[in-house]
């Protein structure tokens, strides 16, 4: 009995390292929610492994099927950005030139108490010198002080983020210009920053 728990704990440890290695995660931290359902499942799964005197398969195939769907979502989000919101949900700015957002804070049920929490832990004393504080579709806070420039993205994978364009006090003409002048369409575009009172492109033909 305690041979058969053992090899099979080795069996399943080395089994969803190839797993994770195959949908590529790297830390905790980088999970979004999606990715953390998937690993709570698996963890489930492969304590069954160990601990049933039933099949290792019965857990294998389930958590192969979780795997193969993980991927398959992974790229299907990575080409369609509406899918990727409804999954992944957006970053979120919470802070903005010291002021708070008080509504996008009620509608991410983020209370006063966790901002404050996760800026401490950043050692920002006061808000008002956060220029700019984003919640990460991970629950995580990005913090940038008034010292610091943070880049905006503008054009991800050819589709214009107009909330980003409206808080750097920009309008649509006045982006399509600089594009039109580097010669280049909007669906070439892979990721359009905004830092330093520039506008940096990168394009898809960049990547190859």
């Amino acid at each position: 009995m305690y041979i058969s728990i053992v090899l099979r704990t080795l069996f399943m440890y080395f089994f969803i390292i190839v797993v994770y290695r195959i949908m590529g995660k790297k830390e905790v931290g980088q999970l979004s929610i999606i990715d953390l359902i998937v690993s709570i499942l698996i963890a489930e799964l492969v304590a069954i492994a160990i601990e049933a005197e039933k099949s290792i398969f019965l857990s294998i195939i389930p958590i192969t099927i979780l795997t193969i769907t993980q991927i398959g979502i992974s790229f299907i989000t990575l080409k369609n950005e509406k899918i990727r919101d409804l999954i992944d949900g957006k970053p979120t700015v919470i802070i903005k030139n010291g002021k708070l957002n008080f509504k996008e804070m009620s509608h991410l049920r983020y209370s006063l108490d966790d901002l404050v929490t996760q800026l401490r832990l950043q050692g920002v004393k006061s808000i008002e010198k956060v220029k700019y504080a984003i919640l990460e579709n991970n629950g995580s806070l990005s913090v940038f002080s008034d010292d610091e420039d943070y880049p905006l993205p503008l054009i991800l994978d050819g589709v214009i983020d107009y909330k980003v364009l409206s808080d750097i006090n920009k309008d649509y003409p006045w982006l399509k210009n600089i594009i039109s002048k580097k010669q280049i369409e909007l669906e070439e575009i892979f990721y359009a920053f905004y830092t330093h009172n520039k506008l940096f492109i990168i394009t898809k033909d960049e990547l190859l």
